[in-house]
C-alpha cells in the first residue's frame, strides 16, 4: 500500500512550514501529496509551489471540483503542472457540494456524475492532443481543436472523490482510482465494494488495475480521548453542515453505515447551530470506523489494516493534538514507509 500525505487547508500554518513538511515527506519516501480545494487557496498554484520545491513525490489535487473551471482548462491546467513537475501529477476530481458550487462560485450545483463523466472524457481527449468535436449532454465543442502545447504525458491519472452509489460506480468505470473521505473498512466490503464492481463490470475492466486511495484522518496520540475529540468537530461539520437536509452525502454515507439515528440527530443539531450538542452525539464507534488514532506503531497497524481491507493507497490527514510542529514532524517520520 503506498503513503501518501495531504496538505492542511488553513493559512495558520506558515507557507514555509507546509513547504518544509512536504520536503520532509518527500524525503521518506511517502508516494504523494494532496492539496484540497474549497474557498480558500486553489490547490493548483500551491501544487505548482510543491513541484518546484520537491524532487520526487508525486503531486495530486484531492480535490478539484468540475463546476469552477471548464473541463479544457482543467486539462490545461493538468499538463502545464505535469510538464512542471516532469511528470509527477495525478488528477483529482470531484462535484463538491451546493454549498461551495453555488454559494461560492454561483454555479447550479445539478447532474454531478454526468458533469464528472465528460469532463473525464474530455481532459484525456486534450491530453492526447486529439481535435476536439465534443458533443455531450452538459459540453458541446465542434469546431475541432486542439490543445497547442505537447503534453509530456497524453494519459495523466485521475481520481474520482466521490460517495453516492452512481459516482463510486463510475470512479470504477472509468477513473483510475477513487478517493473517498470517511472511509470505514469495516463496512467497505458490504456497503461500497458492490458499487465498484458495478462500476468496472459496465467497462469490462478489473479492479486489479483500480487504485483506491483513502483520504485518511491519522492522530499520533497516546490519548485517545484528545484524539477523537480532535476529529469531532470536523465530523460534526460534515455529518451535521455540508449540504442540505435533503442532499448531504456525508450524511447519507453514515446512515448507510448503520448510524441513521445518529446521523439524523447530528444534522439536525447541527443545522440548529447546536454544534456543542451534535459533536456529543458522534460515538467513539463512529470515530474509530473512519479515523486512525493511537500510538505510532498503533497507528501502523491501523493503517496495515486498511492495506487487507483492499486500500492500496492512502492520502493521510496526519495532526497530533495541539498540533506541535516537531511533533507532526516525528509523527510523520515514525509512519514513514519502511
Amino acid at each position: 500500500m503506498k503513503l501518501g500525505i495531504n496538505v492542511p487547508y488553513t493559512d495558520h500554518i506558515p507557507r514555509e512550514m507546509v513547504v518544509a513538511y512536504v520536503q520532509e515527506a518527500d524525503r521518506l519516501g511517502y508516494d504523494k501529496v494532496w492539496v484540497a480545494e474549497a474557498y480558500g487557496w486553489d490547490a493548483f498554484t500551491i501544487l505548482a509551489m510543491l513541484a518546484c520545491s520537491t524532487q520526487r513525490i508525486g503531486l495530486a489535487t484531492g480535490i478539484v471540483n468540475v463546476f469552477s473551471r471548464s473541463p479544457t482548462l482543467i486539462a490545461q491546467t493538468a499538463a502545464s503542472l505535469d510538464a512542471i513537475s516532469d511528470g509527477r501529477f495525478s488528477l483529482g476530481l470531484g462535484t463538491s457540494g451546493h454549498q461551495v458550487i453555488e454559494g461560492w462560485h454561483g454555479v447550479k450545483f445539478e447532474k454531478g456524475v454526468r458533469r464528472l463523466r465528460e469532463t473525464m472524457e474530455i481532459v484525456r481527449t486534450v491530453l492526447k492532443r486529439e481535435r476536439l468535436k465534443y458533443d455531450g449532454e452538459i459540453f458541446q465543442m465542434p469546431m475541432g481543436l486542439h490543445i497547442i502545447t505537447h503534453p509530456i504525458r497524453d494519459r495523466i491519472p485521475i481520481y474520482l472523490a466521490t460517495l453516492t452509489p452512481s459516482g463510486v460506480a463510475l470512479a470504477a468505470e472509468q477513473a483510475d482510482g477513487w478517493l473517498p473521505v470517511f472511509f470505514s473498512p469495516k463496512h467497505y466490503r458490504q456497503v461500497i465494494r458492490p458499487e465498484l464492481e458495478k462500476g468496472a463490470a459496465r467497462s469490462g475492466r478489473s479492479l486489479d488495475d483500480f487504485s483506491v486511495c483513502v483520504f485518511q484522518p491519522v492522530v499520533v496520540t497516546e490519548d485517545k480521548k484528545a484524539g477523537r475529540d480532535l476529529v469531532r468537530p470536523h465530523m460534526a461539520l460534515y455529518i451535521g453542515g455540508m449540504g442540505s437536509r435533503e442532499r448531504n452525502y456525508y450524511n447519507q454515507l453514515f446512515q448507510r453505515y448503520g448510524y441513521q439515528e445518529e446521523a439524523k440527530r447530528i444534522q439536525d443539531l447541527y443545522l440548529e447551530r447546536r454544534k456543542d450538542e451534535a459533536m456529543a452525539v458522534i460515538s467513539d464507534e463512529m470515530v474509530d470506523a473512519v479515523t486512525v488514532i493511537g500510538g505510532a506503531e498503533e497507528c501502523r497497524e491501523r493503517l496495515a489494516e486498511l492495506e487487507r481491507a483492499g486500500v492500496d493507497e492512502v492520502a493521510m490527514a496526519l495532526q497530533v493534538p495541539g498540533n506541535d510542529a516537531v511533533q507532526v514532524r516525528d509523527a510523520l517520520e515514525a509512519l514513514a514507509p519502511r
